[in-house]
């Protein structure tokens, strides 16, 4: 982002997890609240993109050796005469989609554990920040009503 900015970037998807990554505006006076919840902000993007790269690369692997294995029990090559990629219908997928989120289920659940946590802890920080905020605007405004 341009040094002018006074606002977080949101870049392109990322190839591996195909979230968007975050570059977050840090203040030239930000307070030791507002480091904690940018801080929590960025590992909590940080945990996301680990988690759905990992995730993806994994759903990818497994979705080639199954598509591979049923081709193969059928006598068929990976690619047609024509060139194309050969695919299995619907329901065989359905029955590899269903294996694939029975067997990370404890995975997902952890992760979903871990994220209500992350933005519970984000969302306490936004308010105390918030909070903060206000309650100097407020003394401003006296301030200046005084004056």
């Amino acid at each position: 982002p341009p040094a002018h900015s006074h606002s977080d970037w949101i870049g392109p998807p990322d190839k591996h997890s195909n979230l968007r990554p975050i570059i977050f505006y840090v203040p030239p006076e930000e307070s030791a609240l507002e480091r904690r919840l940018r801080e929590a902000r960025q590992e909590a993007q940080a945990s996301n993109q680990r988690f759905w790269a990992q995730h993806n690369r994994a759903f990818r692997k497994e979705k080639e050796e199954f598509i591979y294995s049923r081709l193969k029990a059928k006598g068929l090559e990976m690619r047609d005469d024509s060139g194309q990629k050969a695919t299995l219908n619907a329901e065989e997928m359905a029955e590899f989609y269903k294996d694939f989120l029975s067997k990370n289920l404890k995975k997902h659940l952890q992760y979903n554990r871990d994220w209500y946590k992350r933005n519970f802890t984000i969302t306490f920080l936004m308010g105390q920040v918030a909070l903060v905020r206000a309650l100097r605007w407020l003394r401003r405004r006296k301030k200046n009503v005084e004056q």
